[in-house]
């Protein structure tokens, strides 16, 4: 977006207005794979009866199914990786803006346009093996070495995938436009993965954990943040292993210092923590500084220890609850975020009680649950004792009914308390209310706060920071009524 926005492109959020169109895909579950096909398709049709003259697809579905795209759906006309971003102007069929600027991080009204993840341009420090380390040598993570000589990162049997893997990094100078609004951004610390979860084919699309250099991460937000922006959402496929690969011991923890002295950003938070580097420093950090969100995300995948060998993951039960009571020691009132797959390969009945109990003593605050997808190309798919689709489902619908109960409990303790609010715009239930988000709301993946009183102001601004009362709650939405602000 931000390269084609730059070299002269006008974006348009009305498909059926552009001339060109550009298809961002997801190639990790069978679900998100239909998806990017399905608007592919509904792309074609806009270009085949519609004004449109070019549809371009790039991202992960592309490094997956490269060759079936160009045979199969014959009308799109360019296809770019996760590895190829600088290939997207030839692709759209401009010319690059000469000279190259440094990035505007020009901002798109309206959270609607686009959606978050679409937003990253292309990166400058993209080699042909590796990338600049603190001395300037390639270097990876040794764990990510070593698993690439074990095969982790084989693409021999996907048709079309470059024999190399993505290097693919942006850094500050890369022209970028935001589609989150003027006042929430994210920024991308890092590439690819290097861990060995036997569910997921993310290292296989994205290449090895490559971490973006200290200083261009801190050179973005404080541009973000000199532009209008106060919060600032850093992801990556493990942050937690943040400047492993530059040498940097604590590379998060230090980072998130960093970032959070910059004046004027209002909420700093990360996302995506893998539970065993979750560390004493990390956990001072965000303790020790207002406005590093005390919120924590932590991707536990499951609880049996059985299920989780077989993941490749390691721990269990136990280990992880340790590991949350250390957390909510480190740092009081910290909502902690999970996600869950159930149905792998082999869970038995006696698997999914270790995760309901689990569940139930763990309490989290926000809780996701997966449906186990098999996919051609992990490790995962050539197990025996796959799980009948239906007991997937009941499983996922039973776990989720207990964390209903377990949220609406954690809920109704927020009423009566003051809090302070983003406010995020009219809601899309009914314009009688507002909707916004607490420090402990990650961006689009949590639940909401419904406003329905502004108290003594005549109307509220999104994007602005206000103090609110939480007055109702339900299962996993609260209501609130604004008491000062803006702020």
């Amino acid at each position: 977006m931000g390269l084609v926005d730059h070299a002269g492109a006008r974006l348009t959020a009305k498909p059926e207005e552009a001339d060109v169109l550009v298809v961002n895909t997801c190639s990790f579950i069978d679900t998100a794979k239909q998806e990017s096909v399905d608007t592919i398709l509904e792309m074609v049709r806009l270009k085949t009866e519609g004004r449109a003259k070019k549809v371009v697809v790039a991202g992960c579905l592309v490094e997956r199914y490269r060759d079936e795209i160009r045979k199969n759906i014959p009308e799109v006309d360019a296809v770019v990786g996760t590895g190829e971003l600088e290939s997207i102007l030839e692709a759209v069929g401009i010319a690059p803006a000469q000279p190259a600027a440094p990035s505007p991080f020009n901002i798109l009204r309206g959270r609607a346009e686009v959606r978050a993840g679409r937003e990253a341009g292309a990166g400058t420090h993209k080699t042909e093996h590796g990338h600049a380390g603190l001395d300037g040598e390639k270097t990876f993570r040794p764990e990510g070495d070593a698993r690439e000589r074990q095969g982790r990162f084989s693409r021999e049997d996907w048709q079309g995938a470059g024999h190399l893997l993505p290097t693919y990094l942006y850094d500050e100078a890369t022209p970028r436009l935001l589609s989150t609004g003027r006042t929430s951004a994210y920024i991308k610390i890092a590439e690819g993965c290097d861990h060995p979860c036997s569910f997921c084919i993310i290292p296989n699309l994205r290449g090895k954990f490559r971490s973006r250099r200290f200083e261009s991460v801190v050179a973005e937000a404080q541009r973000l943040v000199a532009s209008g922006v106060q919060e600032i959402t850093l992801i990556g496929q493990d942050t937690t292993c943040y400047g492993e690969d530059l040498g940097l011991k604590d590379g998060l923890a230090t980072l998130l210092d960093a970032l959070a002295k910059i004046d004027g950003l209002r909420w700093l938070r990360f996302l995506y923590a893998y539970p065993n580097r979750i560390t004493g420093k990390l956990l001072d950090t965000i303790a020790r500084h207002d406005n590093i969100c005390k919120y924590l995300d932590v991707p536990l995948q499951h609880a049996s220890a059985e299920v989780l060998k077989r993941m490749k993951r390691g721990a269990g039960a136990e280990i992880f609850l340790k590991t949350l009571e250390k957390v909510r020691a480190g740092v009081p009132g910290i909502a902690l975020r999970t996600s869950f797959i159930v149905g792998f390969p082999g869970e038995s009945l006696r698997d999914f009680e270790i995760l309901e109990q689990f569940v139930g003593e763990a309490k989290f605050d926000w809780l996701g649950v997966f449906n186990y997808s098999d996919e051609e190309g992990s490790k995962a798919f050539g197990l025996d004792a796959k799980i009948p689709k239906r007991t997937i489902e009941a499983r996922k619908r039973r776990l989720m009914k207990l964390q209903q109960g377990i949220s609406k409990r954690g809920k109704q303790a927020w009423v009566g308390r003051e809090v302070v609010l983003l406010a995020e715009g009219e809601s899309e239930e009914t314009e009688l209310l507002w909707e916004g988000r607490t420090q402990f709301h990650a961006p689009e993946i949590d639940g909401k706060v419904y406003i329905n009183d502004t108290g003594d102001l005549e109307r509220l601004e999104a994007g602005k920071f206000y103090r609110a009362e939480i007055t109702e709650a339900h299962d996993y939405d609260v209501v609130a009524r604004v008491v000062g602000g803006p702020l």
